[in-house]
């Protein structure tokens, strides 16, 4: 019965969002920047959001420095933003782009996966979080509703932080890795050696190590079951 309310009262929401914003398409003009270095990504995203607002000005970059430049140069309401770029990866700069335009909201746009990435993104200053995998109507749904109230993130999010307050269970201590980190960590669990690694990530086998002994350490293990054991216990898959 709570379900079946609960239900309803999603698809009452859902549904009055998108006639309200109906309702502004015509009327309101909203500054958009889509920031990610895959140019069909770019292209995509623009038609989404020209689907959804008639009078949506659209700007695109494909490296950091060619998205300060637009930020530098215009008011953007709303920043749909990649992780990882050739000049640097987005965790390190949402600072800065909150520096030069404090009222922006951030919707962060990649195939990283949210059970690991989602929170370290938010807490960092992000307003909302969605994956590529997911359809078009649900990034349709993303940016109506990071437009109406400047936050998203999908139900699968929020169901792992009912879960988290329900069980009691601590924050997930995978979050405190790096990117970098988490990138090694799920190769040693694939089974890959630490020569593999250096030799798929082209970095020197001696830094493998150190990114290794960093993740044990953080994690406060020493042995690759235990790694193995977090990872089947904070994040669905090792894929």
């Amino acid at each position: 019965m709570v379900l079946n309310i609960i239900c309803r009262v999603r698809k009452i929401v859902n549904k009055t969002n998108l006639n309200l914003l109906n309702k502004m398409k015509s009327s309101n003009s909203y500054s958009f920047l889509v920031a990610d270095d895959h140019g069909v990504v770019r292209q995509g995203a623009s038609l989404v959001i020209s689907d959804l607002f008639l009078n949506a000005t659209i700007y695109q970059s494909g490296t950091f420095k060619e998205t300060f430049k637009v930020l530098k140069e215009n008011k953007i309401d709303l920043l749909i933003l990649d992780i990882n770029f050739p000049d640097g990866n987005s965790l390190n700069i949402i600072s800065e782009v909150k520096i030069l335009q404090p009222d922006i909201k951030i919707l962060m746009f990649t195939a990283y996966d949210e059970e690991i990435y989602a929170m370290r993104f938010l807490k960092a200053g992000a307003s909302g979080y969605l994956n590529k995998v997911c359809s078009e109507d649900e990034m349709k749904l993303a940016i109506n509703t990071m437009i109406l109230s400047g936050k998203y993130i999908t139900q699968n999010v929020k169901d792992r932080i009912l879960d988290s307050y329900m069980s009691k269970k601590p924050s997930n201590p995978l979050e405190q890795l790096s990117n970098r980190e988490v990138e090694i960590a799920r190769l040693l669990i694939k089974g890959y050696g630490n020569l593999e690694i250096s030799d798929l990530l082209h970095i020197k086998k001696t830094t493998v190590s150190t990114f290794k002994n960093r993740v044990f350490e953080k994690l406060g293990i020493d042995n690759l079951a235990a790694l193995i054991k977090i990872f089947e216990l904070y994040f669905d898959t090792t894929d």
